[in-house]
């Protein structure tokens, strides 16, 4: 019977490990995947708040480059694509043409010197390079977060962990083909 006893008490210590293993590497995988998504959150937040500058941004412009209307119509068409946006990389494609439009109508900008002058447009502009700051920081937090989550996953034993409770790598934040081009600024 002791021997018995002592064999049931060596099997449940090792079952008991092997749960606790499992649950800590199930809390690591938890963890990890909030780190992304709260990451992403981050992303998300910084491109609303440019979202929301841009209005402003457009209004001043207007009032300045009234016949320049495509451009306008464009920047509020990819911002109301950005705001529709739910995943990822919808908001990504969707952050790539608000990038280009707002390349557009800083452009018009250069045409204007009286606009490049007035305070509430270099007020706007510092702001909106600061938001770009932020989002560039946020969006590489967000693929260092994601570089974690996938090198984790597929170590071992932790894939197997992974697979086990469906758990996926994740897409890194890409910038768009026209991040390559050069840009062009002439005085």
């Amino acid at each position: 019977m002791k021997k018995g006893l002592i064999v049931l008490i060596v099997v449940v210590a090792v079952i008991v490990l092997i749960a606790g293993a499992a649950i800590s590497r199930y809390n690591q995988l938890v963890e990890l995947e909030q780190n992304v998504e709260g990451r992403w959150a981050q992303v998300e937040n910084q491109l609303q708040r440019r979202a929301d500058l841009i209005p402003n941004l457009v209004e001043t412009v207007k009032g300045y480059a009234s016949h320049e209307q495509q451009v306008f119509s464009d920047v509020a068409d990819a911002r109301s694509r950005l705001l529709a946006a739910r995943t990822p990389e919808d908001q990504m494609a969707a952050n790539a043409s608000l990038d280009s439009a707002l390349g557009r109508l800083l452009a018009i900008s250069e045409a204007y010197p009286e606009l490049k002058a007035d305070t509430s447009f270099i007020r706007l502009q510092d702001e909106l390079a600061g938001t770009e700051n932020r989002i560039a920081t946020e969006r590489m937090r967000f693929n260092e977060a994601v570089q974690a989550w996938n090198t984790t996953i597929k170590r071992f034993p932790m894939n197997i962990f992974a697979m086990v409770f469906g758990k996926e790598a994740k897409s890194f934040f890409e910038a768009s083909p026209r991040a390559q081009e050069v840009p062009q600024v002439s005085f």
